[in-house]
């Protein structure tokens, strides 16, 4: 069966050649009451695209963006239908296509004075700065009476395209169309990228993102200023198709639909923007026409069934109704190519025999009243293996983030090749030559494994952000991305997952997770190595290689310090040993002392005779 589909799959690009060419006929043949409808679709997709980048892939929850679709309609409205303007934004106004660029510059704007107070929220208090700035648009656009108040503002001229103005329903449905699409592609190709990448792993978390040097204020920033640029295009193309304006469609309410367009479409998936608003904008057109005529009286009855509705796709779909959909589709893309020619990635130099790469002293961390870590000592030399051990509850995952910058410590120092850790970001330890893996893996579940092993490599090829999106969007990063593949591939081959390279992460094991992890840390070219149990999960022969791993990479000067319970495999592998016991060191030296110490029997076996 399996065999059969594959041989009847078609090619994306085919699919969606043939997606244009439906497109391009359909306001020659249908009736204008569709073509209408079409061209709301558009204009709701694209905003409703916005999201999925924000809120499906950057898990960034907005319910304001109705207001940027207003800032783009009214600002092209002022500049084209005003008569009063000065000379300079006269000049503007006398074509709409720069009152676009106005006004997404404008709107890029306000997006980065928003983003900077609203970004720096989480939790819940994120959807309700959207909310607060949304409303206050809202009615600051109904109380301007320079923009019409709520009674309006009509006038508002036709797009000229070469001369000749668009100014019929059936002429605006191509350029509606045309930007959704422009949309649709350029975003899907940023997500295929360097930067699209680090804007995925938002969602793993800002510790892991961090922690592999992807900048995760710039990035949420990032996809928040487009996300506001997609409305403004919409609020444009709206006002120059309505040729009228007033507050109504730019109200809270109306953000809300915006947002379950792209939930039910399916958040996460930038073609579930589209079906999200054909699914919301047809069904809304059905329901307005059927529930008054079934219950005898008029009202917002559709809103209602919405709100079951939505309840609905969040029990049954959670990820949208994109991905059944998708399933049953026989499209299937190419498997991706990876360059073994491509030119290597720069390396870091590694540090000289016996140079102090680590050291922790006099380390304490409190949290409240609680003591986690109490006076630690530790260091770690150049080529050698160092593990931290200690029964649970002892104070070394703490220690692993005071030492990675995630956290900082109450007192004490912990300084990185001389270089004090404490008030640095743990983006700022990686590029120091530091990387890590969890205790509690963490990955992108939905993304390939070459890919979360590529997030590890992020801040070894960096062209700057807006040369990255702008190449990323427009595919002109190739030659980048090659080599960055190629490298997270050599990775990925390195720990023994060559044969899942292409699978979603989140289908293997534990054991080939952490493998995994490891694999992405080593692609930070790193010098220094913390592993936070590499062997939980593992097979006896995965414990072996990994071993054999380990050993080959202090061969070649990268250090490693490693906290782990399977004492069989930190004994025969590891130089000298720390062991911590309530947030304290109770011992340290050689494998074979640490082992006979009474201190460390005492820990962990309750005493001795």
């Amino acid at each position: 069966m399996s065999a059969v589909l594959a041989r009847r799959a078609l090619p994306p690009r085919l699919v969606f050649g043939v997606f244009v060419a439906l497109l391009a006929v359909a306001p020659l043949v249908l009736p204008e009451f569709t073509v209408t409808l079409l061209n709301y679709i558009g204009l709701y997709a694209l905003v409703a695209l916005g999201l999925v980048l924000l809120t499906g892939v950057g898990g960034l929850t907005s319910f304001g963006q109705a207001a940027f679709v207003g800032l783009g309609a009214y600002t092209t409205a002022l500049l084209t239908a005003s008569t009063t303007l000065p000379g300079w934004l006269a000049w503007i106004g006398a074509s709409a296509w720069l009152a676009l660029v106005a006004g997404l510059l404008l709107t890029a704007l306000f997006a980065v004075v928003l983003g900077s107070m609203t970004l720096k929220l989480s939790g819940h208090y994120l959807p309700l700065g959207t909310i607060a700035w949304g409303i206050s648009l809202y009615f600051l656009f109904g109380n301007m009476q320079f923009l019409g108040g709520f009674t309006g503002l009509s006038g508002i001229p036709p797009i000229s395209v070469l001369g000749e103005p668009i100014d019929t329903g059936r002429e605006i449905f191509y350029l509606i169309w045309l930007f959704l699409l422009a949309g649709i592609v350029t975003t899907q190709n940023l997500l295929d990228s360097r930067e699209g990448r680090a804007i995925r792993a938002l969602k793993g978390g800002m510790v892991m993102a961090e922690s592999m040097g992807v900048n995760t204020s710039a990035a949420r920033m990032t996809i928040f200023v487009l996300a506001a640029l997609h409305a403004c295009a919409s609020g444009w193309l709206y006002a120059h198709m309505q040729r009228f304006l007033n507050p109504t469609p730019f109200s809270l309410h109306t953000g809300i639909e915006y947002l379950f367009m792209a939930v039910v479409g399916g958040a996460g998936h930038v073609w579930g923007a589209l079906l999200g608003a054909t699914v919301f904008t047809v069904a809304k057109q059905w329901l307005q026409d059927w529930l008054p005529a079934i219950i005898g009286q008029a009202g917002n009855f559709e809103v209602i069934v919405f709100g079951v509705v939505m309840i609905i796709v969040l029990q049954r779909a959670r990820d949208g109704l994109w991905p059944p959909l998708a399933r049953l589709m026989p499209v299937r893309a190419a498997p991706r190519r990876i360059d073994a020619h491509a030119p290597p990635l720069a390396r870091r130099a590694m540090p000289a025999a016996d140079e102090t790469l680590l050291e922790a002293r006099r380390i304490t961390k409190r949290f409240g009243g609680l003591v986690a870590v109490n006076d630690m000592h530790l260091s770690v030399r150049a080529g050698e293996i160092v593990a931290l051990i200690g029964p649970n509850g002892a104070g070394k995952s703490t220690m692993f983030n005071l030492m990675s910058g995630v956290l900082d410590p109450t007192s004490g120092e912990v300084l990185l090749r001389g270089q004090p850790v404490a008030g640095h970001s743990a983006r700022e330890v990686a590029a120091l030559g530091l990387s890590r893996t969890f205790q509690h893996v963490r990955l992108m579940g939905q993304m390939s494994v070459l890919e979360n092993v590529a997030i590890g490599a992020h801040r070894r090829e960096n062209p700057g952000l807006l040369v990255g999106v702008l190449s990323g969007a427009w595919r002109l990063d190739r030659k980048q991305e090659q080599r960055l593949l190629a490298e997270a591939a050599r990775q990925v081959e390195r720990v023994g997952l060559a044969d899942h390279m292409f699978e979603p992460a989140g289908s293997l094991p534990l054991g080939k997770q952490r493998l995994l992890e490891v694999a992405r840390a080593l692609a930070a070219d790193p010098c220094l190595l913390l592993l936070d149990e590499p062997a939980a999960g593992l097979r006896y022969l995965e414990k072996r290689a990994l071993a054999d791993l380990l050993r080959k990479l202090r061969g070649e000067g990268l250090s490693v310090l490693l906290v782990e319970h399977d004492m069989d495999f930190v004994m025969g592998l590891v130089d000298r040993v720390y062991v911590m016991d309530f947030g304290q060191k109770i011992a340290e030296g050689l494998p074979q002392e640490v082992q006979r110490d009474a201190r460390v029997l005492e820990a962990y076996l309750g005493g001795i005779e």
